[in-house]
C-alpha cells in the first residue's frame, strides 16, 4: 500500500470480515455439533412461577432431518389436562419454520401463524420461536464475535446475532460458546427496545452414545420472574423414526402409519 492510512483501513476491513465469518462459523458449529440421524427423548418439564410454585409436565420429543432441514415432534404425556397435545415444527425451503399444534381439548390440528411465533408455548417460558431457534438458519442473522472470556471457568466465545428480519421477536441474541468444543452454555435474548427479556442456560453435560449432550436446559423470563427447565431423562440417538410421525395426520391421531 502507498499510504499507511490505507493499510490501517484495509487491515480493519480484512480482520472485521474474518471475525464476522468466524462468528457465523462458530454458531454453525455449535448448532451442528451433534451429528445424528435421529434423536428421541423423554423429558421432565418444570415450570416455576414467580412465587416459587412449580408445575410439571412429561414430554416425548422426536427429531429427524428432512429435505429442508430439521423436523421435530413434541408429545405431552402428563398431566391429564395437556396429555395428547402434539406439536410439529419443520424447517421450510425458505429457511424459515412451519409449525402446527394439536390440542386435545379442541380435537383438531391448527397451524401456528407468524404473528403467534413469539407467544408462549403451552404456558411455558419458551416461545414458539424459541422451540425452533436451535435449528435457525445462520443466514437469517448477522453474527459478530464480540469478545473472548471465561464462563464458569470455561473459555468461551461471546457472539452477537442480529436478525435480518425486523419482525423477528428478538432484536438480538448473545450466545456463550465454548472455544474448545463449541458447547453452547448460555444465550441472552433482547427485545426491540434493547431490553434483556430471556436467558437460556444449558448444563449437566453428559456423554450419550459418544455425543456430549446437555441434560438440563433452563429458560428464564426476566421481567416475569418465571422459568422453565427441561430435564432430560431418556436420550437415544439414531433410533428409527417413521416418516409418518412428522405429519399433521400423526398430530391428529397419535399413530404412525
Amino acid at each position: 500500500m502507498l499510504k499507511r492510512s490505507y493499510l490501517v483501513i484495509s487491515l480493519f476491513l480484512i480482520y472485521g470480515a474474518v471475525w464476522a465469518q468466524d462468528a457465523a462459523s462458530i454458531i454453525n458449529s455449535a448448532r451442528n455439533r451433534i451429528q445424528m440421524e435421529t434423536m428421541s427423548t423423554r423429558s421432565r418439564m418444570v415450570i416455576t412461577a414467580r412465587n416459587g410454585s412449580t408445575t410439571e409436565r412429561l414430554i416425548d420429543q422426536y427429531s429427524k432431518d428432512g429435505p429442508n432441514g430439521a423436523r421435530t415432534v413434541i408429545v405431552f404425556q402428563r398431566p391429564a389436562n395437556v396429555a395428547g397435545t402434539r406439536f410439529l415444527t419443520m424447517d421450510s425451503a425458505s429457511g424459515g419454520t412451519d409449525q402446527w399444534i394439536f390440542l386435545s381439548s379442541l380435537g383438531r390440528v391448527r397451524r401456528i401463524s407468524a404473528t403467534e411465533s413469539g407467544g408462549s408455548f403451552m404456558g411455558t417460558d419458551f416461545s414458539y420461536d424459541d422451540i425452533a431457534s436451535a435449528d435457525r438458519d445462520i443466514s437469517l442473522d448477522t453474527h459478530t464475535l464480540l469478545r473472548q472470556e471465561t464462563l464458569n471457568g470455561n473459555p468461551v466465545f461471546v457472539i452477537e446475532s442480529v436478525p435480518l428480519d425486523s419482525s423477528y421477536q428478538y432484536s438480538k441474541t448473545i450466545t456463550w460458546i465454548d472455544r474448545n468444543n463449541h458447547l453452547m452454555y448460555r444465550a441472552e435474548m433482547f427485545n426491540r427496545r434493547g431490553e434483556l427479556v430471556k436467558v437460556m442456560e444449558m448444563s449437566d453435560f453428559r456423554e450419550i452414545q459418544g455425543r456430549i449432550t446437555p441434560m438440563e436446559t433452563t429458560i428464564s423470563t426476566v421481567a416475569a420472574g418465571t422459568s422453565t427447565t427441561i430435564f432430560m431423562e431418556i436420550v437415544r440417538y439414531d433410533d428409527p423414526i417413521p416418516e409418518s410421525v412428522f405429519t399433521t395426520a400423526y398430530l391428529e391421531t397419535g399413530r404412525a402409519q
